[in-house]
């Protein structure tokens, strides 16, 4: 017997098991990946904050190529932010992966089960990869004030710096829309 309820397809006790679980272990295994990777990048805002040195001089030998006060704000700003992001994504993905677990978990007798609909479950996915994306573009940003820091101003006319933020920015910003795009497409289909 089968039959839908909140969103989620209940099967018979004897095809549950398989189709049920099996399901719910892709979406617990996105959950992992994406929390795994928002530590990664967790740990990389942690480095470049401490970047953010006040008085700092730069590796291109003019004085006038140093960044200022404000380029180390902005640093501080964008790191802040973009843990802000990863946090949200990481805490949302967690959240779910909870649900899930208690959902499908293995004793029938348990009092406490969670029941999640389909919808709630997709669109807590893409806040998650939406807070995710916003983490990181807001360290790319912190990442260009770190080049600006170590390299030079790139309003100086520093080549160094000019050709790790043009790599950084293109590198990055295909990344983020495949990424949109994979999340996108599977959320509608």
């Amino acid at each position: 017997m089968t039959g839908v309820e909140n969103g989620l397809r209940m099967t018979s006790p004897e095809t549950s098991s398989t189709s049920s679980l099996a399901t719910t272990s892709v979406h617990v295994s996105a959950l992992d990946g994406l929390v795994n990777v928002n530590s990664l990048f967790t740990i990389a805002v942690f480095v470049g904050l401490s970047l953010a040195t006040p008085g700092q001089h730069s590796l291109e030998q003019r004085s006038s190529c140093d960044a200022s006060a404000d380029v180390a704000k902005k640093l501080l700003v964008f790191e802040v932010v973009s843990f802000s992001f990863f946090l949200f994504s990481s805490l949302v993905a967690q959240g779910l992966k909870l649900a899930l677990n208690l959902l499908n978990s293995k004793d029938v007798n348990e009092i406490f089960r969670a029941h999640i609909n389909i919808k709630v479950l997709r669109w807590g996915m893409m806040a998650s990869a939406v807070g995710s994306v916003m983490g990181c573009l807001f360290l790319m940003l912190s990442m260009v004030n770190v080049i600006q820091i170590r390299l030079g101003l790139l309003s100086c006319g520093s080549k160094s710096a000019a050709q790790a933020v043009a790599t950084l920015v293109t590198l990055v910003s295909s990344a983020l829309l495949i990424y949109i795009s994979t999340a996108i497409y599977a959320f509608w289909h």
